[in-house]
Formats: structure tokens, C-alpha cells, sequence
């Protein structure tokens, strides 16, 4: 099995992008809350972005672990699949073009399934790769959740002022992208965000709101979104999760007070992260 047995695409019409950027958000492992996937959909959400391909789910799940949804549509039975789409979001103004894997995480072929996304990548001449994930860890819901980023580019990293991956131990897909893009000798970035591990499933819209705004900020492109209504709903599940339980109540205070002792921002600024992101590609380029 290769590229060619599992990947439609059709360029047809879509012409030639402007400086693209591929940005990549996986359901699964390192999609806590649904935060990361959430934060990629809004800068392909809108009227002008066009799905261009797609990649057969087939041979990449077990589906008895990710199983179809069954749905009936004008009273006929329909099946819906694991769905790993590229979509290609044109921006205006001289801002940067956008090509979008959004899917779900394979359980089988991870080698095939990366080759496939290099192969959409360099069909569009894609100049970098960003991956964003979002993970469980010790942060109290009351507070905006931090966004760190890293780069196995020592430019790069020194152009964002992002940091050199440091973590060992069991890796989901992101990790195994970011390794065969790198081994390519192309920029790749991983922004992640932290979810609040005692809210254990529930969603966390200011995570997706954080981490939608690092990744407009890193890309140069604005995102249009408005969760302020979801972010006030959630936190009241939240509050209602944690004033249920004096134990938790106290967790959490502990975690006010250590958050608050610490940097907020992982990373540099938004306005220095677009400049120097931007520089850096333009370094890059063979014209």
C-alpha cells in the first residue's frame, strides 16, 4: 500500500497558493477536549475554503475502536466514517495561504498515513508544517491556559524564540510527523495547549480560543471566531464540577496560586511571532 491506494486530491482550479502553510489537527491522542481539532477548524471554517482531498479511512482504523456513525438523512440510512480531509483556505490582503489536514489519529499504517500528508504538503509547495495538539495537565480552569510551542529547528527556534523538543516517551502521530518533516529538512512547529486534567472529558473553549490565537499569531493569518458565549457556558460546568467536591476546591487553589507565580506566555509575543516566522520563510525560499 502507498500514497496513490489511499489519497484523492484534486487541484483542479486552485492555482497557485501564496507562501502556504500547513497546518495539521488530529481527533485523538493529543486532542484533549477536542480543543486542538477545534482550533485548526477555524482558519478553514469559512464560505471561501475548498475541500481539495482526502484520505480513504480503510486501512488506517480499527473500527472497533473508532467505529462509523450511522445517521438517516431524508429517511436513508447513512454511514459516516472517520473523515481526514485537506482543505485549502485562501486569505486576502497579502496574508498567507492555508492548507489544512483535519481528521482523526490512525491506528494502523502511521508510515503510509505521514507519507500521505508530505505528499499533499509538497503538492501545494507547502513552506512549513504546524502541528497543534492539546494535552492534559496541572492547570486550574480559572486562569488562561498557557500555549508552548517547539521546533527541532535551531533557526526557527531562534527566530520565534520558540524551544527545542525536550519530551521522551510514547508519541502519537504529531510526534511522528514532525520527525519525517524535519528529516525533509522543512520547518515544522508544535503548539500545544494545556487542558485542566480534573475536568477529565469536558471541553475548554478558553484552551481552544488560546490556542487558536498563538497559531493566527504564529501564521501572520487572522482567525474569525467568537467563543465568548462557550466560554462562559463551560465555565459554569466547570465551576459546578469543582464546588461539588471540597477536595478539588482546594486542588484547584493550589494550582491559582503556583499558575500565577509562573510566566504566563511560553512563547514571545504575537506581533514578534508573525514577524519573525514570516522572515524566517522568506530566508528559505529559493527566489
Amino acid at each position: 500500500m502507498d500514497v496513490a491506494d489511499v489519497l484523492t486530491l484534486s487541484t483542479e482550479g486552485i492555482g497557485h497558493l501564496d507562501r502556504p502553510v500547513m497546518i495539521v489537527g488530529l481527533e485523538g491522542w493529543f486532542d484533549a477536549g477536542g480543543a486542538a481539532t477545534q482550533a485548526a477548524e477555524t482558519f478553514v471554517a469559512s464560505d471561501s475554503s475548498v475541500v481539495v482531498g482526502e484520505i480513504d479511512p480503510d486501512p488506517f482504523y480499527d473500527f472497533t475502536q473508532q467505529r462509523p456513525m450511522v445517521r438517516i438523512d431524508d429517511d436513508v440510512r447513512q454511514l459516516d466514517w472517520p473523515a481526514n480531509e485537506f482543505i485549502v483556505q485562501r486569505t486576502a490582503d497579502e496574508q498567507r495561504d492555508l492548507v489544512a489536514l483535519i481528521g482523526v489519529e490512525p491506528h494502523l499504517h502511521w508510515t503510509t498515513y505521514v507519507d500521505t500528508i508530505l505528499a499533499v504538503s509538497e503538492s501545494f509547495g507547502c513552506e512549513a508544517v504546524v502541528t497543534v495538539g492539546a494535552a492534559a495537565e496541572a492547570l486550574p480552569h480559572t486562569r488562561t491556559p498557557p500555549v508552548t510551542g517547539s521546533t527541532a529547528s535551531v533557526d526557527l527556534a531562534r527566530a520565534l524564540g520558540l524551544v527545542a523538543p525536550s519530551y521522551e516517551g510514547v508519541t502519537g502521530i504529531a510526534g511522528v510527523l514532525q520527525a519525517a518533516v524535519e528529516a525533509r529538512s522543512m520547518p515544522a512547529i508544535s503548539l500545544r495547549v494545556g487542558i485542566p486534567h480534573y475536568l477529565l472529558n469536558a471541553e475548554h473553549p478558553q484552551a481552544t480560543a488560546a490556542l487558536a490565537r498563538h497559531l493566527s499569531h504564529v501564521l501572520g493569518v487572522p482567525a474569525e471566531f467568537d467563543l465568548t458565549d462557550q466560554i462562559a457556558s463551560w465555565r459554569e460546568v466547570h465551576d459546578e464540577i469543582v464546588d461539588g467536591d471540597e477536595q478539588i476546591k482546594m486542588y484547584v487553589r493550589m494550582l491559582e496560586a503556583e499558575f500565577d507565580r509562573r510566566t504566563e506566555a511560553a512563547i514571545p509575543s504575537a506581533e514578534d511571532l508573525a514577524r519573525d516566522f514570516e522572515d524566517f520563510l522568506r530566508d528559505q525560499r529559493d527566489d
